[in-house]
């Protein structure tokens, strides 16, 4: 399914700037309609994008064409080495990556255009498979800091359409969030996920098993509110229990405010408590088949020898 489209070379430079409503559908069939898809523009749209590793010349992503509308669950599987990943970190803005072609689109807007922080601003929020330990900064506060970014973003936005709110810059004492707000917030999300308010203090991702990190970064999603969470591999260090707080959490978040998930995993288990709306098979950097939850469950029996792996 790959696609030789025209595009701009948006290309990694080696500071990241820019680089290459429905119901809780635990139980339901996964293909209902979802009452969010008014029939308008994806929250995420890949077109015939290609992209490689800075300064390999190798290319790993080879035209993947995919899409993700307003609170849909689509999961992206394949074996190991197929690009999965590298999607993620090139739609994101990781340094190191180059992109070949294609393009991306966060709601019709030019992701690929955009610096990283740019990208967090319009919404989207990367999970990663190994999440980052940050010595030296509690949670509450590295989110607590994203807020204000996001919120000054905003109000900058407001403005812009020549609204009552003034322009420049607005310091702390003029943020609508602070650390109060954030912990009370944050309090609630964390016990959504089976963890408790020590972990607002704690230094990010620092000394936390893995089950724990996926549960954080589960409720960071649940306190940001971003439009689209790719989520790379959630589900690896997770117990049966908080697997199943994890995935209550997000199917949540695609009926309360429009979550679009990309869904990176290697097993069905997930997706038996996701339901996904759509599955979508990556081997060899492209998308060779699309189908529904029956495909996972196919995949679990036959594995991929079928695509020549």
């Amino acid at each position: 399914m790959s696609a030789n489209k025209e595009s701009k070379d948006h290309s990694l430079d080696p500071g990241g700037s820019v680089s290459g409503q429905r119901d809780n559908p635990l139980g339901k069939n996964s293909f209902e309609k979802n009452p969010l898809d008014k029939g308008g523009q994806p929250t995420l749209k890949v077109v015939g994008l290609r992209a490689g590793v800075e300064g390999l010349g190798s290319e790993i992503l080879r035209g993947v064409d995919l899409e993700v509308m307003p609170g849909e669950v689509v999961a992206l599987m394949g074996p190991n080495g197929s690009g999965k990943s590298t999607l993620g970190h090139v739609l994101m803005g990781r340094p190191g990556y180059k992109v070949l072609g294609g393009n991306a689109y966060l709601e019709g807007k030019d992701l690929l255009a955009m610096p990283v922080f740019k990208r967090a601003q319009a919404g989207l929020f990367l999970a990663h498979q190994y999440p980052v330990e940050v010595p030296g900064v509690p949670l509450d506060r590295a989110l607590l800091r994203a807020m204000k970014s996001k919120e000054r973003n905003v109000i900058k936005l407001t403005s812009s359409r020549n609204t009552h709110v003034g322009s420049g810059d607005i310091n702390d004492e003029e943020a609508v969030c602070n650390l109060s707000s954030i912990d009370k917030e944050l309090t609630a999300e964390l016990g959504q996920v089976g963890l408790d308010q020590r972990f607002l203090s704690r230094p990010l991702n620092m000394d936390l098993s893995g089950g724990e990190k996926k549960r954080s970064e589960t409720a960071q999603i649940g306190l940001l509110k971003p439009k689209l969470a790719v989520l790379d591999e959630i589900d690896s260090g997770l117990d049966v229990d908080a697997l199943v707080n994890v995935a209550n959490r997000l199917v949540g978040a695609t009926t309360e405010w429009g979550l679009a998930l990309l869904v990176i995993t290697h097993f069905n288990r997930l997706l038996t408590y996701l339901k996904p709306n759509r599955i979508y098979v990556m081997s060899q950097g492209q998308i060779v088949d699309s189908g529904g939850p029956e495909l996972a469950l196919s995949l679990e029996g036959s594995g991929y020898a079928q695509y020549g792996v």
